[in-house]
């Protein structure tokens, strides 16, 4: 679960400096697009990162239900909060919504861009955010993504032996500062090309 998270925390970071291209305008993120496109490392590396969404979703729901199972009565008197965040309880919860997202995102982008011959990448994202319905599915899955990356970037770290106590405090922060640039990121372009 941390190795494939760390491994899509690193796409994550490309693909929004990818998408920050839209800003430059249609020239630089057709280049893009196309340079993503045709890159044969990024050619080998799509069936990589799609092993590795598939392994992250599936041992998600693994531990998760792992985790239901270890307590099958509940506590008489729990105060959850205490002892853990929202974020960290919730991790199914926006694990799903991320999901929910990446099949819409499949079937309004990437299929489109494998099935048929797309010209202007520019004209087809813009295109996507002008329409309310999108904008909004894809500012709230970026919320979602933002609250997820809150505690798996820290607990990814952790797992993996790297988080140490004298270091807990930068890691948080840094964990913070990645989970916000990310989210907001992505959001900004939404927002900004559904109303430009």
């Amino acid at each position: 679960m941390a190795l494939t998270g760390l491994f899509l925390v690193f796409f994550l970071l490309v693909h929004l400096i990818a998408n920050l291209t839209l800003f430059m305008g249609p020239d630089s993120f057709n280049a893009t697009a196309e340079f993503m496109g045709t890159n044969p490392v990024i050619q080998v590396m799509q069936p990589i990162l799609a092993l590795g969404f598939i392994a992250h979703i599936i041992t998600g729901i693994i531990l998760e239900l792992k985790n239901r199972s270890s307590r099958p009565v509940s506590y008489t008197k729990n105060n959850v909060a205490a002892n853990s965040s929202w974020m960290s309880r919730n991790m199914i919860v926006t694990g799903i919504m991320i999901f929910a997202f990446l099949v819409l995102h499949l079937i309004n982008y990437f299929i489109p861009i494998k099935t048929t011959h797309v010209e202007n990448h520019y004209e087809l994202v813009v295109g996507l955010f002008k329409n309310p319905l999108y904008a909004g599915v894809y500012i709230l899955a970026f919320v979602f993504l933002g609250l997820h990356l809150m505690h798996g970037f820290q607990s990814s770290l952790t797992t993996t032996g790297i988080r140490r106590d004298k270091y807990q405090n930068c890691i948080k922060t840094l964990g913070t500062i990645y989970s916000l640039v990310v989210a907001l990121g992505f959001i900004a372009i939404a927002v900004w090309f559904h109303f430009a």
